[in-house]
């Protein structure tokens, strides 16, 4: 069963794996180094996840064709998403809370690898309706 303490704990390995990658890696580099190093570091971790997942989006009971996909759906309960970007936009959080939503993952996290520090500035973690829903432990 998901708990509000799991996810708090899974959070903090995805946070740990994500500044791994950072140390190693440094910023200024492509979304797209940053994500396969960080599926190779959730996988030495193991850590299960799904990667650009396609996110179903249905209206009135019918499975739309919009190609939604997230980044990392980490243990089919929460939504990562990697950024490598100068300054973060609003709409990167209306991404992230919508694939959220759409999933009804509890839980979210908006990573920015081009910055200086991962933990202090380079990341952002969302809860939802669904998280408060959730056992505390």
């Amino acid at each position: 069963m998901i708990t509000q303490k799991y996810l708090d704990e899974l959070t903090y390995e995805i946070i740990g794996a994500a500044i791994e990658v950072h140390k190693t890696m440094g910023s200024g580099l492509l979304e797209t180094v940053y994500h396969h190093c960080l599926m190779e570091e959730f996988l030495h971790r193991k850590i299960s996840f799904l990667t650009e997942m396609k996110i179903p989006v249905l209206y009135k009971s019918k499975e739309l064709e919009i190609d939604f996909r997230c980044d990392l759906y980490v243990e089919n309960c929460l939504v990562v998403e990697l950024k490598a970007v100068q300054e973060m936009s609003g709409l990167y959080e209306a991404q992230l809370l919508t694939y959220m939503k759409l999933l009804k993952a509890p839980k979210g996290i908006l990573i920015n690898f081009n910055c200086f520090n991962i933990f202090k500035e380079g990341q952002k973690t969302y809860v939802n309706e669904y998280f408060n829903k959730l056992p505390k432990s």
